[in-house]
């Protein structure tokens, strides 16, 4: 355990970047938002929702994979095992998620508290997945983030092992896994079901589903990076 907490530390060295990524990109689009929303005349009446907090999702998703590309060799080097890397880094993603989020939650209380920055923005809410008590929205957000974390983690971990064009094809069977999917749900006519599960999902069951996945997405990682050679 000692060892994980250390390859975590290892990874923070460079946390003024964590910081400057993450929060950087968000406070840019936030004032962005404010702004447009501010000077638009009458829109102080109804809520704008902004869309723009998927942006540190985004940068989430782009560390997780510059996490493993980048340091791995040198952390082998070192003399550490693939299995203490890679749960380092695990328990990394899990203490950024749930640090990350509870700030998201702690700004959207902020924003209801203030009336959406005084201009009824909806920037930190989000209709269904943000919405709810302060408790849910942290769990969401820290769902939501190590999913994307472990998701970016093994986009980083397929790099490595095969380079560029092994990245390409692994994003290139999502999109066919995907694209197969929508065709057999439309040939089924299944988009009445589909829209019946999503509909009648409680946000209980989201945070569910996003811990599952992340699971998937982070044993998946975990058996590339057996075989990753540097």
């Amino acid at each position: 355990m000692n060892t994980w907490i250390n390859v975590a530390r290892y990874h923070m060295i460079d946390w003024a970047n964590f910081v400057a990524a993450c929060w950087g990109v968000l406070t840019l689009a936030f004032a962005v938002n404010v702004a447009i929303f501010a000077s638009t005349p009458g829109g102080h009446g109804q809520p704008h929702y902004a869309g723009a907090l998927v942006a540190i999702y985004l940068v989430i998703g782009v560390l997780g994979a510059r996490l493993v590309a980048q340091p791995l060799p040198f952390a082998l080097a070192l003399g550490l095992s693939r299995r203490s890397f890679y749960a380092g880094t695990a328990l990394l993603a899990v203490g950024l998620a749930a640090v990350n989020g509870l700030i998201l939650t702690v700004l959207q209380l902020i924003e209801r508290g203030t009336g959406g920055w005084g201009i009824n923005l909806h920037f930190f809410r989000v209709p269904y997945l943000l919405a709810g008590p302060w408790y849910l929205t942290w769990l969401t957000s820290f769902a939501g983030l190590t999913m994307v974390f472990g998701w970016g983690v093994w986009f980083g971990l397929v790099y490595r092992r095969w380079n560029l064009l092994g990245l390409l094809a692994f994003a290139g069977v999502q999109v066919v896994a995907l694209t197969a999917a929508i065709v057999l749900i439309f040939l089924a006519h299944g988009w009445p079901s589909v829209g019946h599960f999503f509909t009648t999902l409680t946000l209980i069951g989201l945070i569910g589903l996003l811990a599952a996945l992340s699971v998937a997405l982070f044993t998946g990682g975990y058996a590339t990076i057996r075989r990753v050679t540097v």
